[in-house]
C-alpha cells in the first residue's frame, strides 16, 4: 500500500476529516486511481472502524467522526470517480417509518452504507409506505432500510412490507430493519429479510 493511502486510512480511522480531504487531493495529484483511494484508503478503514465498534474499543462518537471523515473524502472523490470506474455495491433507500422523527441511528447507518460503497437515497423521517414503494418502482433500489426508534412506531413497518407484496415488487428488494426496540423475532414476524441491533 502506498504511503499516502496509509495516511488516508489512518485519517478515516481517527476521524481527521480535513487531513482526509488534503491527502486525497495529494493522492489524486500523484495519479493514484480513485477506486484504489476509495477501496484501500477509506472502505477498508471503515471496515476496521466497524470491527473496533463490535469489539467495544470504539463507541458511537468515534464511529460518527470516522464516518464523517469518510464522507468528506467521498465528496472529493465523487468528482473524479467516473461511472466506469466505480459501480455502487447496490442501491439502498432508507427512512424512519411513519410517525417516528428520530434520525441519528438512521444517519449513522447511511454513513456506514456509503462507506461500504452503496448508493443511498435518504427519505428522511416520518416516511409513509407509498414513499418506500415509489423508491422501488421509480428508482430501482435493491434494498429498503427501515428504522423505528420507539415501540409505538414499530407497527408502521409491517404496512410497508404488505404494500410491497400487494404491488408485486416484494421479490425485487431485500428489506432490512433496525432501531432500539426491535428484535430479530420481530423482524421475522413482519417478514423482513434482515435485522441488525446496531449500525456496524
Amino acid at each position: 500500500m502506498k504511503p499516502i493511502i496509509n495516511q488516508i486510512y489512518s485519517n478515516v480511522l481517527y476521524g481527521q476529516h480535513q487531513e482526509v480531504v488534503n491527502n486525497i487531493k495529494t493522492a489524486l495529484k500523484q495519479g493514484i486511481p480513485s477506486p484504489s483511494i476509495m477501496n484501500e484508503g477509506m472502505i477498508s478503514a471503515m471496515a476496521e472502524v466497524g470491527r473496533l465498534f463490535e469489539s467495544g474499543e470504539y463507541y458511537v462518537p468515534e464511529m460518527l467522526v470516522a464516518a464523517r471523515a469518510m464522507q468528506s473524502g467521498m465528496n472529493i472523490l465523487k468528482h473524479s470517480l467516473t461511472s466506469s470506474e466505480a459501480h455502487p455495491a447496490g442501491k439502498v433507500v432508507i427512512g424512519t417509518v411513519k410517525g417516528d422523527f428520530h434520525d441519528i441511528g438512521k444517519n449513522l447507518v447511511i454513513m456506514m452504507l456509503e462507506g461500504s460503497g452503496f448508493k443511498v437515497i435518504d427519505l428522511g423521517v416520518d416516511v409513509n409506505p407509498e414513499s418506500f414503494l415509489s423508491a422501488v418502482t421509480e428508482q430501482g433500489v435493491d434494498i429498503i432500510g427501515m428504522s423505528a426508534l420507539i415501540t409505538t412506531t414499530m407497527p408502521a413497518m409491517r404496512p410497508v412490507i404488505e404494500l410491497l407484496e400487494k404491488s408485486g415488487v416484494r421479490q425485487q428488494v431485500k428489506v432490512i430493519v433496525g432501531g432500539a426496540p426491535l428484535t430479530e423475532a420481530y423482524a421475522q414476524q413482519i417478514r423482513a429479510d434482515g435485522y441488525a441491533s446496531d449500525a456496524s
